[in-house]
């Protein structure tokens, strides 16, 4: 039974918080630790479903993983060539970062697998990261278009100058991961940059990565040594919070130790030419990311065009600033973001339906939505289709709501936010 929750108007949000740790950098520090020599320690790593996925597949390879399910994670990495064939297909959920990245490192084993995941993962494009890995020397075999579940047989890759269809850290991950394997140096081309985790933490575990403009280069065989990683808060989840303060009256709220990499943080620069009274203090760095805590204020938004580069550097947080742009004053353009169709769900189409049944005027364009804004949202039902994004943007539309907003199937917020309803209830005093 899926659970469903209430949320009703709020004023007045108060307190500091601390979000889960990011979530695309919990998967890579799992993945790569799992495949780097001698142990590598992680700190404030995302206990959700999709970050156990991660470790799930690595422990049906051989690797040893300790403190699975908690925020302390120790990894005894077996090396580039150290994994073992998984005796049973490898689960991974709704977590297309695992099932895409993991390709990538399996590309290059000399083993059989198979990969699997929920209705929702099997229905999202897999061809996209199966043609690269061909190209490099795998084989690879899906339903239809390259859905899963997949099989893939691996070993001996040779490198490849690759363009990329579209900018998706997803596809340059795994394409990278698989340049590990391969002797020689594999360059993969974006049209825009996406986000570059990927490419710090491989970095940091000792492989050679060049970056020039769109291009990435990585020399394959390098040996990766295990080491510490503090992982930073997730901009993603911290967003939810920080766009209710911003349309909550009467807020003021400080998110501490927010992951602020220019790759991701689109949408504070989004918000900031909307209007929005965000401060970045205490900006530091911690292995190898940029951090800084957010201090945010109530503050009344102007609608914006958004498009271009600016979408691939807030891709996940789309929904949310649909949500913002329904209190700002003119109206708001997103354009671009036909990626959202291809997510956990159709996060544009999800996003233009359920805003609508809350009273939001929104028109939907084949890559993305104008949204006509001070429109007074009324309350009601609606569901977040099995979409986490989904499920926490309606949360913070139901804040703003003149009457309650009940969210149908909501447990799926565990898969990337465990936690999330408590740290929403400890800002409502």
């Amino acid at each position: 039974m899926t659970e469903k929750i209430a949320v009703e108007p709020k004023s007045g949000l108060r307190g500091n918080i601390s979000p889960p740790g990011d979530k695309s950098i919990s998967h890579r520090s799992a993945m790569i630790g799992a495949i780097a020599e001698g142990v590598t320690e992680i700190e404030n790593f995302l206990s959700g479903e999709d970050c156990i996925a991660t470790i799930r597949a690595f422990e049906n390879m051989g690797v040893n993983i300790e403190g699975a399910g908690t925020s302390s994670i120790r990894v005894d990495g077996v090396g580039l060539d150290g994994l073992k064939e998984p005796e049973n297909v490898l689960d991974m959920g709704n977590s297309g970062t695992s099932m895409r990245l993991i390709s990538g490192i399996l590309a290059g084993q000399p083993f059989y697998s198979v990969m699997t995941g929920d209705n929702s993962l099997r229905s999202r494009p897999m061809k996209r990261i199966a043609d690269p890995l061909r190209l490099m020397g795998a084989s690879i075999y899906g339903r239809g278009e390259d859905m899963a579940p997949l099989t893939i047989i691996g070993g001996s890759l040779k490198p490849i100058d690759y363009q990329t269809p579209v900018a998706s850290a997803q596809i340059k991950s795994c394409i990278l991961l698989a340049g590990l394997f391969a002797e020689g140096e594999t360059v993969v081309t974006e049209p825009a940059a996406s986000r570059d985790h990927t490419e710090r933490m491989l970095e940091a575990f000792g492989a050679e990565v060049v970056s020039h403009n769109l291009a990435r280069k990585i020399r394959g065989r390098p040996k990766l040594s295990g080491h510490r990683i503090l992982v930073p808060g997730d901009i993603s989840s911290a967003s939810y919070f920080l766009m209710a303060a911003i349309l909550c009256p009467d807020s003021e709220i400080v998110i501490k130790n927010v992951g602020i990499n220019p790759t991701r943080a689109g949408i504070l620069d989004a918000l900031g030419s909307m209007g929005a009274a965000i401060s970045l203090e205490r900006r530091r760095e911690e292995s190898g990311e940029p951090v800084a805590d957010l201090h945010v204020r109530s503050s009344q938004l102007k609608g914006g065009d958004f498009d271009g580069e600016m979408i691939v550097r807030m891709i996940d947080e789309i929904p949310l600033l649909a949500v913002a742009a329904t209190q700002a004053d003119g109206e708001t353009k997103i354009r671009d973001a036909a990626e959202l169709r291809v997510k956990e769900t159709d996060r544009i189409s999800a996003t233009v339906s359920e805003l609508r049944e809350l009273g939001a005027e929104i028109e939907e364009l084949d890559d993305g939505m104008i949204i006509a804004g001070g429109t007074k949202l009324k309350g009601g039902e609606c569901r977040s289709y099995g979409d986490h994004r989904i499920a926490m943007s309606l949360a913070v539309a139901g804040l703003i709501s003149e009457h309650e907003v009940i969210i149908h199937d909501t447990d799926c917020i565990n898969t990337s936010f465990p936690g999330f309803w408590e740290m929403l209830s400890s800002l409502c005093v």
